[in-house]
């Protein structure tokens, strides 16, 4: 029986579990006396426990099984049933889609298996409905198996009620009218940014630590000299009076990199912050839409060339050398957008003058272009700054204006382009590759080197060519070859290695431009190369490359008046063929070859002509008079 304590000292501790419990919203399961048999209980729907007599057996009643009737699952907006998210062609059978509605059992005889076999909805939720399909091939012809069940998720934290209703769609924006658009203007602080990078990034805050500028780290002026890069970034500049320790970035008056304002400055409690800085390598292109007052153009400090040109930049970073910003050009725009570009690089100042009864704003900045050159050590060595400057009169206000920035790096020229747009024949096929998801494409500076094909030379010795290398000019099918002895002496592994890194080269590129003059960091728009590998399998011989054939599908692009040539396609194939190993004493000459076709993929051009105009013209009723 045990000591006669032990008895009370179970209940009571029974009780205090049972209370503690209780606060839970679950049923505990009690014992009687005894602790040998439980009994359950009914079932309870509300967070607490409902009166009971002390030693009333209840089970535990697990959350997943209460139906709670004041919040219930919605009904579910998206039939799972009449979903199929793999029928992408319309009035089309898709190919191993199960459930698209276009498919017959003539299209299931060719299916291997169901692209999509389950559709479901949230997998959140505890239970919900979900659609299973199959295929059939037993039956002749093959036949769809659908299925339509309750899916259960095993996972203890999952969605059994849903009580918050505004979290099952999206909230309606508020669309701009004549009530609330002034107030939806000083919201927005009275612009609007577009900005176009060349590829995404983080800009690094840890400049600070470093002696030279790292890629994406934020240029430093000589205004930032007092203040910590940290404290930089969070405290833009602003138009009017400057604050002590304000950061001066290359920026449109802060509407663009590094700032967000509008004309008014706003408070210095509440520094404003954009999403893109002048980074270090980083081109960009912004583009704001400013809303000015004509009338006070000669104030706005975003308007002003000084104010883009005044500024000096921190060769490395935290140090004492500045690197001056110099005007290299200034271009002037008229009202009837014709250009004339200055002889001298002197600043203009914005002005108002009139134009008869109009009243205009000369000498405006229209388009910003920084220049900025650099070393190998990180290091700015030169600023350079193009200007557009226009007139502007009040049909042109919201103003745009665009802002560049550029790297250029020292002691290295320019590289020519292969066509702008379109490709030039006879010149190389631009080509690179991309060393990580999400970043641009790199390519080397030597533009002759991008895509290459084996060399050929009078020798034909594959060794005695090795390195040497032939670029695909486009529009040129070119053909280059060697001659590769074997011997038993070497290996089969080693010499296949040795000819797939001849014929391939140092670095065969990932992806080709479209055009000749197509932008690294335009991803998108490059031409993947579809690399694919040939061989024939025989045992216990040698399965060596011999050829590498590269295709390169091309369409005329644009107009008929002027078609640009454009890359749409690009495959390379390394052929293999088996060779049995060398005996002892024996050598054996194998050809390897390269080979390079152009294939024009342009369809038959048809002049397109307006329709000619319906004359739908009535005479008077007395034309003829008097004759009829």
């Amino acid at each position: 029986m045990g000591p006669p304590g032990l008895a009370p000292l179970l209940l009571v501790l029974q009780g205090c579990w049972a209370s503690v419990s209780a606060q839970d919203g679950v049923t505990p399961a009690a014992t009687t006396k005894d602790l040998n048999s439980t009994e359950p209980a009914p079932a309870t729907l509300g967070p607490s426990l409902s009166p009971r007599t002390p030693g009333a057996p209840r089970t535990p009643e697990s959350p997943r099984t209460r139906e709670p009737s004041s919040h219930p699952r919605p009904t579910p907006v998206t039939d799972v049933a009449a979903l199929c998210v793999c029928d992408l062609s319309p009035a089309q059978c898709d190919v191993n889609c199960c459930c698209d509605p276009d498919c017959s059992s003539m299209d299931f005889s060719v299916f291997s298996a169901c692209s999509v076999p389950l559709v479901m909805g949230d997998s959140q939720f505890c239970s919900q409905k979900a659609a299973i399909y199959s295929l059939n091939f037993t039956a002749n012809p093959p036949q769809r198996v659908f299925k339509l069940i309750d899916q259960i998720n095993p996972s203890i934290f999952c969605i059994h009620i849903t009580n918050y209703k505004p979290a099952l769609s999206f909230i309606n924006p508020e669309v701009p009218d004549e009530n609330n658009f002034d107030r939806l203007m000083k919201m927005s602080a009275g612009f609007t940014l577009n900005a176009e990078l060349d590829s995404s990034f983080s800009t690094k805050l840890d400049a600070a630590n470093t002696a030279k500028y790292e890629y994406g780290a934020q240029l430093q002026t000589s205004n930032d000299s007092s203040v910590g890069v940290h404290e930089q970034a969070l405290q833009p500049q602003q138009p009017g009076p400057k604050r002590p320790g304000s950061a001066s970035w290359i920026s449109c008056s802060g509407c663009c990199w590094g700032t967000v304002t509008s004309e008014h400055s706003p408070p210095a409690s509440s520094p404003l912050t954009c999403w893109t800085l002048p980074a270090f390598l980083v081109n960009q292109a912004v583009k704001c839409t400013r809303r000015i007052n004509l009338e006070q153009c000669e104030e706005i400090e975003a308007l002003s060339m000084a104010h883009y040109s005044s500024p000096t930049i921190l060769r490395v970073p935290n140090s004492g050398v500045e690197v001056p910003i110099t005007i290299q050009s200034i271009v002037i725009q008229s009202l009837n957008k014709t250009l004339t570009r200055l002889e001298h690089t002197d600043v203009l100042w914005p002005a108002l003058a009139s134009a008869g009864q109009e009243r205009i704003c000369i000498n405006v900045v229209l388009e910003v272009k920084y220049s900025l050159t650099y070393t190998d050590a990180g290091e700015i060595t030169k600023a350079a700054l193009s200007f557009l400057l226009g007139t502007v009169s009040s049909a042109v206000i919201p103003l745009q204006q665009k802002f560049e920035i550029h790297f250029i790096q020292q002691e290295t020229e320019p590289v020519p382009l292969s066509g702008n747009p379109g490709y030039v024949v006879g010149l190389p096929v631009a080509a690179g590759f991309q060393p990580q998801k999400g970043s641009g494409i790199i390519q080397t500076a030597n533009r002759f080197g991008q895509l290459t094909i084996l060399h050929s030379s009078a020798e034909q010795d594959c060794l005695a060519v090795e390195g040497m290398r032939t670029p695909v000019l486009f529009g040129y099918n070119m053909q280059s070859g060697c001659k590769l002895r074997l011997s038993s002496t070497i290996p089969c592994r080693l010499v296949v290695r040795k000819v797939k890194d001849l014929l391939r080269g140092q670095g065969f590129p990932d992806y080709v431009a479209p055009f000749g003059n197509s932008q690294a960091q335009d991803v998108l728009d490059w031409v993947p190369v579809h690399f694919t590998t040939l061989s024939s399998n025989v045992k216990d011989f040698c399965q060596l490359p011999v050829a590498l054939v590269i295709e390169v599908k091309w369409t005329k692009y644009g107009s008929l008046l002027n078609p640009q040539a454009r890359i749409v396609n690009v495959t390379a194939k390394l052929i293999s063929s088996s060779f049995p190993e060398a005996s002892a004493g024996n050598e054996r000459t194998v050809l390897i070859s390269s080979v390079v076709t152009f294939v024009a993929a342009s369809a038959p051009a048809e002049a397109g002509f307006r329709a000619r105009p319906a004359i739908n013209a009535r005479l008077p009723f007395n034309f003829f008079f008097p004759f009829v």
